[in-house]
């Protein structure tokens, strides 16, 4: 779906709902996150999927509420109080947006779909067990940074000094750097930590990393850096940088690899639990569920444009090679 069919989709929603429903008192989900519309279209098809397995469609007997933060997580605690107002009986909320409405409500529950940690993010006290008005579906891509690392190591093994890339905005900022650090001094490279907070941020964080003699990059997990995929891929290009990150669309932009989780099953899952919130279950009663299944991309041109050979162990792990 291209972006303007999609923009339109959303902000015509509420126009198109059948005369019969609007007069019924619809069920309202909130949903609620860091990044923008276009950048998680496929991901908010999978939540309304995951919805109507549960027998919820948009625009029948369910009306979804979205709030984007466009990549400004200043602007979520209004956007979380918006719904708020709104009387939502659930709120859906990503990495970025899941503390922010866990803060915002004690009694409206929270699905989150999210990368981290959740006990040791404060939103949850327990997988099974999650107690509260909140839980959902984490993909843990905080915690298998450490393999991004090692798949880029693996690739250009003279590499003594790597860096990542974080949002020092983000919830996990903390973790993921300690994650990163430890799995390089596992391996036995130097890792520097470089901070971009915003797309302005992008250009002098690369020259830092030239002017640093940086041989590797690890993108760090983030909306604002899922929304700006291509553009970082772009980056890494002209900087001849071999870089990984989590998505696909940065390896078909032009990016060296990608590892990381089915995005959209994460946000199908997210949508079952909101559903079956909808028919009267307690987020305390449902366990926070955690992605199982991971992908791994190779762009090959880009390998032999910045004069890497690719092992043949890589080229056969990998789910697709790019060509």
């Amino acid at each position: 779906m291209r972006r303007r069919d999609f923009i339109t989709v959303i902000a015509g929603s509420a126009a198109v709902w059948p005369l019969a429903a609007r007069a019924q008192q619809a069920l309202v989900v909130g949903f609620l996150n860091g990044g923008s519309a276009w950048e998680y279209a496929r991901n908010a098809e999978a939540f309304r999927q995951g919805l109507s397995e549960t027998g919820y469609v948009e625009g029948r007997n369910v009306l979804i509420e979205y709030r984007w933060a466009e990549g400004h997580y200043e602007r979520l605690p209004e956007l979380a109080a918006n719904l708020i107002r709104r009387q939502v009986i659930v709120i859906a909320a990503n990495t970025e947006a899941a503390p922010v409405a866990k803060a915002a409500t004690a009694t409206i529950p929270v699905v989150f779909a999210i990368s981290g940690d959740p006990v040791a993010g404060g939103l949850v006290a327990g997988l099974n067990r999650p107690g509260g008005n909140v839980t959902g579906v984490t993909s843990l891509s905080v915690e298998i940074g450490s393999k991004r690392l090692q798949l880029l190591h693996e690739l250009v093994p003279t590499a003594t000094v790597m860096a990542a890339l974080i949002n020092p905005s983000n919830p996990n900022a903390e973790p993921q750097s300690k994650t990163l650090e430890t799995a390089a001094g596992a391996i036995g490279v130097q890792l520097l930590i470089v901070h971009a907070s915003t797309e302005r941020d992008f250009g002098t964080a690369f020259e830092n990393l030239a002017q640093l003699r940086v041989r590797a990059l690890v993108i760090g997990v983030d909306a604002l850096f899922n929304n700006r995929s291509e553009e970082l891929a772009q980056l890494a290009l002209r900087y001849a940088l071999p870089s990984i990150f989590l998505r696909r669309d940065f390896v078909t932009a032009g990016g060296l690899m990608s590892y990381g989780e089915e995005i959209t099953e994460t946000y199908r899952l997210a949508g079952v639990y909101a559903g079956r919130i909808l028919k009267g279950e307690k987020p305390a009663d449902l366990p926070v569920m955690q992605a199982t299944k991971f992908q791994f991309f190779i762009n090959l041109k880009t390998a032999k444009a910045l004069g890497l050979s690719v092992p043949l162990g890589l080229l056969n792990a990998a789910d697709e090679v790019i060509e």
